[in-house]
Formats: C-alpha cells, structure tokens, sequence
C-alpha cells in the first residue's frame, strides 16, 4: 500500500513539474512573439520614414486570390517557400512578414522558424493585411501570377 501511495505522488509530482514547465514556456514564447510584433500604425510610420525596410506578403494563396490586393512596396512569397528557404528573407536587414490568418497563423509560423535560425530583425504584422486595411492605409492591385495548388502536394 506504501509502494502505491509513493507512486501516485511521483506521478501527481511528475505532471505538476510538466505543467508548471509547459505554461512557463509558453508564456514565454508569447512574450518573444509580441516583442516581434509591429501595429498597423508603427508599420505605416516606419514605411512612412523610408528607412530600408523589407515587406513580405507571406499569405496563403487561397487568401490572396481572395483578396488581390498587396501593401505598396511588398513582396509576394508563398509561405511554403519561405518555411523551406528562409533566407528568402534577408538576415542583416529589418523585415516585416504579413498574412490575412486568424492570430496571424502563418505570419508567426515564419517569424517562429526565422528566430529559430537567429534571424532577429524580423516582425510580423499584429492583424495582418485585414489590420492594415481597416485603418484605410494605402493597397495596390496584385497583378503578378501565382498558383493554387503547391506541387509538393499533389498527389501522383
């Protein structure tokens, strides 16, 4: 009965440990995430400066065919691309990926992969294209080809 009793404490102690460490983390990640993030209103400052800064549409096709439209001076790059390659976004310069997902899904899942290797000058856009354009900031047509469907994943 002894031997039952130490187990279960172990266990309960065990799960308690993992909890405690999981929410820390967690915690953690979200504050490195919004120390990442830029507003709508810091990014239309920061582009109204004209200092070098790199904008990337990193939004997911089905959302751009949606909407065809892209912030002025941006960059198209399938999200796909930019989780494989991510030197696609340069290193040594300041940059800002957007998306249309909710909670910035894609926006983060680059920004989580581009921290991990080291590259620290990298924000997302809090609210994504959907932010920037309710604040009536400035939208250009997006004329370029791009496809539906990602090859990787059709099936042969």
């Amino acid at each position: 009965m002894t031997m039952v009793l130490t187990l279960i404490c172990v266990v309960v102690l065990v799960l308690s440990l993992t909890t405690i460490f999981w929410k820390r983390r967690s915690r953690d990640q979200r504050r490195t995430m919004e120390q990442h993030a830029i507003s709508p209103e810091q990014l239309y400052s920061l582009l109204g400066s004209h200092q070098d800064v790199a904008l990337f549409d990193v939004r997911q096709p089905l959302d751009l065919l949606a909407h065809s439209e892209i912030i002025p001076g941006a960059r198209r790059i399938p999200p796909a691309d930019v989780l494989a390659v991510p030197s696609l976004i340069p290193k040594d310069k300041e940059a800002i990926v957007y998306c249309t997902c909710p909670g910035d899904k894609t926006s983060r899942a680059v920004l989580r992969r581009a921290l991990d290797l080291q590259f620290f000058k990298i924000k997302f856009l809090k609210g994504g294209f959907e932010a920037w354009k309710a604040k009536g900031y400035p939208v250009e047509p997006y004329r370029e080809v791009f496809h539906l469907y990602t090859p990787n994943l059709v099936q042969h």
